[in-house]
């Protein structure tokens, strides 16, 4: 089947968090980490299947479910485990905030790479621990992993948790294996525990390859957690469905407790269907939508190099999410996004939301119509085209 991903969908009045909390209609959105597409058929069809029976009552997980699961990781990823050692949740944020309160006690702390993925700032914060920035080194227009810092910020014995972004969100870097190792040796060496938020695990472009931080190697497999959905490879976020792959007996046993003090250990019946179909059935679509996406990145990379010189445009090597340096404005991030909104009806991130080491610049998410991505680069170059 032949997916249009040109044709637009109207998502405004159909409670879009992306769409329906803009200050007014005109607004066009180029912030949040969902995709303007509808997802693939199969999806659809399993889904409206699920509606015609009529009775949407608890739903049990069916050894179906778990299948998928693992075939999928084993087919795309090379990575074969265990059913027994994955738990369903409703997204990988209720995950990811489990796995603290499961793993962590009140004063612990927990290191992350900023700039990085927001929601981790929360997570950490509501279970009482203290974030510990492995800041990511920011050079020649690409970022990289300062080892030495990790090193030092892991061996504080306060440090019990590190937070991994693969792929990573904002900046874009998939992680190579020698890089995954390093960190691996280095969280195994102080006895800190990596967890890997790899809900972008599907979306990687040119000759990248996503490497499960689990998969490296059996201790890496038991001294770690991985958070997966099919949220961002499918447009699903809103099924509210995500696994946590715990392989340590003790780990699965404190995160399965957590889950049910925080009562997000139940998915819903479209959740169900929905995960099973996607995996089954979804490849064909998602390899036509990784063609359009990264259509985009570049139609996105040659308006900047031609129109918008004095901004960079980082290499996107996994993700749907373009991180652009715009310091040459002297203005902060937030002051750009504001006045984008404000003069442009244009809403994007600003650079700070993921961290102080994301000042100076911006994200764009390109998940969306070619048309739409027009439209919002000719916004931003009549804003700052000039200056």
């Amino acid at each position: 089947m032949t997916y249009n991903f040109d044709e637009p969908v109207n998502r405004i009045h159909s409670n879009s968090y992306k769409w329906d909390t803009a200050p007014h209609g005109e607004v066009l959105p180029m912030w949040v980490a969902d995709m303007d597409f509808r997802t693939a058929q199969p999806i659809i069809d399993a889904l409206a299947k699920r509606v015609q029976h009529g009775v949407f009552g608890y739903t049990k997980v069916p050894d179906a479910y778990f299948q998928a699961v693992t075939n999928w990781f084993e087919r795309r990823h090379d990575f074969k485990f265990s059913a027994k050692s994955l738990l369903f949740t409703t997204g990988v944020v209720p995950g990811l905030s489990a796995v603290i309160k499961a793993l962590t006690h009140a004063g612990d702390q927990v290191i992350v790479q900023g700039p990085v993925y927001n929601c981790f700032f929360s997570s950490i914060r509501n279970n009482d621990c203290e974030m510990v920035s492995n800041d990511l080194v920011y050079e020649n227009g690409k970022y990289s992993i300062d080892f030495e810092d990790l090193e030092e910020k892991t061996s504080n014995p306060k440090a019990k948790l590190m937070l991994l972004c693969s792929p990573h969100n904002p900046v874009g870097r998939v992680w190579k294996k020698e890089e995954l190792e390093k960190i691996g040796e280095i969280c195994i060496r102080n006895e800190v525990i990596v967890v890997a938020d790899e809900i972008h695990c599907d979306l990687v472009y040119q000759g990248r390859k996503h490497i499960p931080f689990a998969s490296i190697s059996d201790e890496f497999l038991m001294h770690s957690v991985t958070c997966t959905a099919p949220s961002k490879t499918f447009n699903l976020a809103g099924l509210q469905v995500a696994n946590i792959l715990a392989a340590d007996d003790t780990f699965k046993a404190k995160i399965d407790k957590a889950l049910n003090i925080n009562e997000v250990c139940e998915i819903n019946p479209f959740a169900v269907e929905g995960l099973i179909a996607a995996y089954n059935e979804g490849e064909e679509w998602l390899e036509q939508l990784k063609q359009y996406l990264w259509g985009n990145y570049t139609y996105l990379k040659t308006f900047f190099e031609k129109k918008l010189p004095q901004f960079k445009v980082l290499p996107l090597e996994g993700t749907y999410l373009v991180w652009v340096d715009v310091r040459n404005l002297n203005l902060t991030s937030k002051e750009i996004t504001s006045t984008l909104l404000e003069k442009a009806n244009l809403w994007i991130n600003e650079g700070t939301l993921y961290g102080e080491a994301g000042e100076g610049f911006i994200r764009l998410n390109i998940a969306c119509t070619r048309a739409s991505l027009e439209e919002g680069l000719d916004k931003l170059f009549n804003v700052f085209g000039t200056m």
